[in-house]
């Protein structure tokens, strides 16, 4: 890559940073409109979080932070059980797991990384993080609330919108061409969105009543040491998900940014960033693969053009009627694209033990991938946590740990070097 390719019209790197915003669109308001939160909020600290990085790396990676997927459930669960602002906390305090870890490889190397999570570490998590939501996605798609306690739309108009926006979506990604390839989310959502108004089911009245301007409604974080528990873990899969993504987009534009900046700087930028959004009430930040993807198609490497990315995102965060508009998408029309993402988190996960050749017939390995499996699908709960001082560890972050613990503990931990962390979560 020659630094003369950084010389650009002011115009074509603005056009490409609004690109980049909507290849990423689709997935970065999807994450917070399935766990309650503001896609405003989503947005705009989507856009800080990007800055963020940038002024850590020194605006040398191609990269664009929105919501990481891996958070979903547990902040589902954990703002039923502790409340938006304590769950805020905990997200805050997944930030620092990333610092940890970039200040862990500064002083260890990478050696250390291939240590902690080795693929029969990293598989199963993944597999437990889509399997684990695939009852909310199929839920959805039915017409009820996530959980499946009450029907928010008829069944049979439900399942005709989410199978439309399912299936719009699978032919966008798998027939799509160029650019169109990068949004099938997108697609669906329209789609979807489009029938739901031929059945009725949009509530127009708040989009109308809503205000042209507006600010975002941030949420001022609480720190519960519970909630923190209870997330922290879970930031060890999306810090995978972060290195396989400056590895690929180091394939794309032939730099080796491990070295340059230095994974230590990338896990840094990516651990403020994710810091930041829980101080504002957004959700976790990680690297898109859509947008490494629309940088290998348009073959534009300059950094500068997420920089534009990141202030349009802010700039959409204030207006009102377009978070309203966004509110108003009825569940089918997520649930149904959801059957398709969370499928594919799992397949990723797969994909991952099967391309490292992860062993099942050892005992230890079998041994980690099975109860990790059980642990984060099953519903496992270690603790109580009946109430607000009750500790209680389920879900992915107990699967999380436990994967990590039972592969430092059993004998052979030393016999896999890691030096392919190049799998991504959608």
């Amino acid at each position: 890559m020659k630094q003369d390719e950084f010389n650009d019209p002011l115009w074509r790197t603005v056009l490409s940073g609004a690109q980049m915003l909507f290849v990423a669109f689709g997935a970065l308001v999807l994450m917070p409109l399935i766990t309650g939160l503001d896609p405003n909020v989503a947005l705009f600290t989507a856009g800080l979080g990007t800055l963020c990085f940038q002024l850590v790396t020194g605006r040398q990676v191609p990269v664009f932070l929105a919501s990481s997927f891996a958070f979903i459930t547990p902040i589902i669960l954990a703002k039923g059980q502790f409340g938006l602002a304590a769950t805020m906390g905990g997200v805050m305090a997944a930030g620092f797991v990333y610092t940890f870890l970039g200040l862990a490889v500064k002083i260890k190397g990478t050696g250390f990384i291939d240590r902690l999570l080795p693929p029969v570490v990293i598989g199963p998590v993944i597999i437990s993080i889509g399997l684990a939501m695939a009852p909310i996605a199929a839920n959805m798609a039915m017409g009820r609330t996530g959980d499946g306690a009450a029907e928010l739309i008829p069944y049979h108009t439900a399942i005709a919108i989410s199978m439309a926006a399912l299936l719009t979506t699978l032919i966008v990604a798998v027939f799509g061409k160029g650019i169109f390839r990068l949004v099938p989310i997108i697609s669906g959502v329209l789609v979807g969105f489009a029938l739901s108004f031929y059945f009725g089911v949009v509530d127009v009245a708040k989009i109308a009543a809503a205000p042209w301007l507006d600010i975002p409604h941030f949420t001022a974080p609480e720190f519960n040491w519970q909630a923190i528990l209870f997330i922290v873990p879970v930031a060890l899969a999306p810090a995978i998900e972060h290195i396989g993504g400056v590895i690929a987009v180091g394939s794309v534009t032939g730099r080796d940014y491990l070295k340059k900046p230095g994974l230590h700087r990338t896990l840094l930028g990516d651990g403020i960033a994710t810091t930041v959004a829980g101080a504002f009430g957004g959700p976790p930040n990680t690297t898109y693969a859509e947008v490494t993807g629309a940088v290998m198609l348009t073959k534009n490497y300059n950094p500068k053009i997420m920089t534009w990315a990141a202030i349009f995102a802010i700039a959409l965060a204030f207006i009102g009627k377009f978070g309203a508009l966004l509110q108003s998408i009825p569940v089918p029309v997520m649930g149904g694209i959801l059957c398709l993402l969370f499928g594919s988190i799992a397949a990723v996960g797969m994909n991952t033990l099967i391309r490292h050749k992860v062993d099942l017939a050892e005992a230890r390995n079998l041994v980690i991938v099975s109860v990790t499996l059980v642990f984060g699908i099953g519903g496992v709960l270690i603790g109580t946590g009946n109430g607000p001082d009750d500790f209680g560890m389920k879900g992915i972050a107990l699967c999380a740990v436990t994967a990590i613990l039972l592969n430092l503990i059993l004998p052979g931990n030393d016999a896999w070097k890691n030096k392919h962390l190049d799998d991504q979560l959608p």
